[in-house]
This record gives structure tokens, C-alpha cells and sequence, in this order.
């Protein structure tokens, strides 16, 4: 059991929710890690945005996925990352294939979803699902390609948005058949639903995912805790702040001719202790002095 893995079990089976705010790349991964996070969500709307300038529609690969999943994992290690997988880049071979990539990149849960390929970011309109007998099988799949029991696969279904309600019930509990160690049930659309959820599946792990100007109520940890839920992502709040961010700054800087004297900002030398520079030259110091022995 590796010691990521070996983490998110003690939160999961603690008292508390777990807060996971969204990382899109290993700097963002580091700072959420930085400022105590529990858990970090590798957020595959950020992911498309950070890594090619482009929306969440499916078009970033599996390969690019892992390579991102890896960088955050040690950017953010020893805390655990939740990676989005999408819906696994295909059938449930593709799904088999991806999960041991992510568990071999080091991070703790992989979260695979029921939409067609190429999806759509979980509040966007016009999604379009896979038939449940598939979405069960890639679940399946998955579960029985990690090395680990402990290294967590978290089901997400999409339904709701396009078959009702029920569906989307239905489908959660075909997913926990299949082996699924977590729930996620997408973008339920009132507090109702949120509670209905929690009730259906009680002492399921439950996923709440809060998405700013999303369809689902946006609620505090605490709430949602009381309501049922155990894991509470915020995927897109640091990339939402940091695009409103770089607007204003890269228009101040064109406009001043340089970086305005007031527009703030951390220390080059700051930044260099945030990201670990003297950790490492101390380290390589010191493997040099080993050397010399």
C-alpha cells in the first residue's frame, strides 16, 4: 500500500468530509498541498484549459491525462489526488489500461464517468451517456486492474442531466455492485436532490461536487456533511481565480509598459521557497559532499 493510498483510507474512514479543492497542474497540485489541504482534485476541465487552451469536450488523451496525474501526484505527495479519468478514453480495456497508469503516477483514485466520447464537462448542456451494462463494465474493469484494493475507484454518472433522477440512481447502485469504492452522482439540481442522494446511499463514500455558477446548490463542507456527504471538490475555483487574475494583469502590463508597481504578487525569492529551490540545491549539496568521500 503506498503511502498516498494508505492516507485517503485513514480520511475515509475518519470523522470528517474531505475538503479537495481543483489542481490543474503540478504548481497549483503543490500551493492547494501547501496551504493544508487534505486532498487535491485533479480536474480534467483544468487540465484541458492549462495543458492545450481548449474546453473539457474529450480532447486531451489518456496519455496526456497520466502524465498530468503524475505531475500533480508528486507535486502534491504525501497528499492524495483524486484524478479525473473522463470516461476511461474508450471501452472497458481503455478503462483497465488508464487506472493502472494512474495508480502506477502515483495517485490515490481514479474517477471514471458514463458519458460517450467525446464527453462534456459535467455542467455543460447537451451531454450524452453510454448504456448502463457499458458503464458498468468499465468500473468492473477497473476495479479489477488496480495492484491495490487501496488505491480507489470513483464512479460518476451523468445521468441525471439526461435521463432524470432515478436514473441517475439507478445507475449508482450498479456501479457499487461492480466494485465502486466511491459515488459520484453529477450535478444533482436542488438541495433536495443533494439529500435524496445522500439518503439513498447511506454510508456510501458520496461525492459533492461544487461547481461555481454550476447546477448543483453551492454549499460549504460543513453542510454537506451534514447532509451525507464524505468527499466535497471544488475542481474549478482556483482556475476560475487565476484566469480573472492573469486578464487583469497581462492587460495592466500591456497597458503600463511593464508590471505596474502595485499589482501584487509574491517575491521572486519567495516564489523560489514556495517551489523548493533551497530544499533541492541543499540536497544536491549534500549528495556532492558524499561524492567527495
Amino acid at each position: 500500500m503506498s503511502r498516498v493510498t494508505d492516507q485517503l483510507t485513514r480520511l475515509l474512514e475518519g470523522p470528517e468530509i474531505i475538503l479537495a479543492p481543483g489542481a490543474y497542474d503540478a504548481l497549483s497540485a503543490k500551493l492547494a498541498a501547501q496551504a493544508g489541504a487534505q486532498a487535491v482534485y485533479m480536474t480534467g476541465f483544468g487540465v484541458a484549459g492549462s495543458t492545450l487552451g481548449v474546453p473539457d469536450i474529450g480532447l486531451m488523451s489518456a496519455t496526456e491525462m497520466a502524465d498530468r496525474a503524475r505531475a500533480l501526484a508528486s507535486a502534491a505527495a504525501p497528499t492524495p489526488v483524486f484524478a479525473d479519468g473522463d470516461n476511461g478514453h474508450g471501452g472497458p480495456l481503455n478503462a483497465a489500461r488508464l487506472t493502472r497508469l494512474y495508480e502506477q503516477a502515483g495517485v490515490a483514485c481514479i474517477q471514471l464517468e458514463d458519458q460517450v466520447f467525446p464527453k462534456r464537462c459535467g455542467h455543460m448542456e447537451n451531454k450524452e451517456i453510454v448504456s448502463i451494462s457499458d458503464a458498468t463494465a468499465k468500473i468492473r474493469a477497473a476495479v479489477e486492474a488496480r495492484d491495490h484494493p487501496a488505491f480507489k475507484v470513483m464512479a460518476r454518472t451523468d445521468a441525471r442531466a439526461t435521463h432524470g433522477f432515478d436514473e441517475a440512481l439507478r445507475r449508482g447502485e450498479a456501479f457499487l455492485k461492480a466494485g465502486a469504492d466511491i459515488l459520484f452522482i453529477e450535478a444533482p439540481r436542488s438541495h433536495e436532490e443533494l439529500v435524496s442522494v445522500a439518503e439513498t446511499f447511506k454510508g456510501v463514500p458520496l461525492v459533492a461536487n461544487m461547481v461555481e455558477d454550476g447546477k448543483t446548490p453551492y454549499l460549504d463542507g460543513p453542510t454537506l456533511q451534514e447532509i451525507g456527504y464524505k468527499i466535497a471538490i471544488f475542481p474549478v475555483s482556483a482556475l476560475l481565480s487565476v484566469t480573472e487574475r492573469l486578464q487583469t494583469l497581462y492587460r495592466a502590463m500591456l497597458e503600463a509598459n511593464k508590471l505596474p508597481v502595485d499589482m501584487q504578487r509574491v517575491t521572486f525569492q519567495k516564489y523560489n521557497e514556495i517551489i523548493g529551490l533551497p530544499d533541492m540545491l541543499a540536497e544536491a549539496a549534500a549528495l556532492e559532499d558524499e561524492g567527495d568521500i
